[in-house]
């Protein structure tokens, strides 16, 4: 079975330009009005579309994306947070803001917001 994530958004522009930069994803399908479509080159991972509404993001998300950074448990603690800083970074520098960090249950992760500020996490 395979998935696709709907995204609303006001800008189709800068929505696809930051999600293509931070997940590596290529622009999908004809670029139209109302809808953009991004996709993983390898052809795995999820389409995400974004599709424009005119109303403007009132409240917290009910579902965001993770990404995945670290290298996952069996990397050193240290080099996880490393990894997970530099991807901030390198997110920062493409649009997105960090919303606050977290530690807990001896982990740690970023919540950063989109440019039109859809939470999401860097772990």
């Amino acid at each position: 079975m395979e998935i696709q994530i709907n995204v609303d958004c006001d800008d189709l522009d800068a929505m696809v330009a930051f999600y293509t930069a931070a997940l590596g994803y290529e622009p999908f399908g004809n670029a139209g009005d109302r809808y953009r479509s991004i996709v993983a080159p390898d052809g795995h991972g999820p389409k995400l579309v974004f599709q424009k509404v005119p109303e403007p993001k009132l409240a917290k998300n009910r579902v965001h994306l993770d990404v995945h950074a670290s290298g996952g448990p069996d990397t050193d603690r240290e080099v996880r947070r490393e990894r997970v800083a530099a991807e901030v970074t390198r997110l920062g520098a493409a649009g997105a803001t960090v919303f606050r960090e977290v530690d807990e249950m001896g982990e740690h992760w970023v919540v950063m917001q989109d440019p039109e500020g859809n939470e999401f996490c860097v772990q």
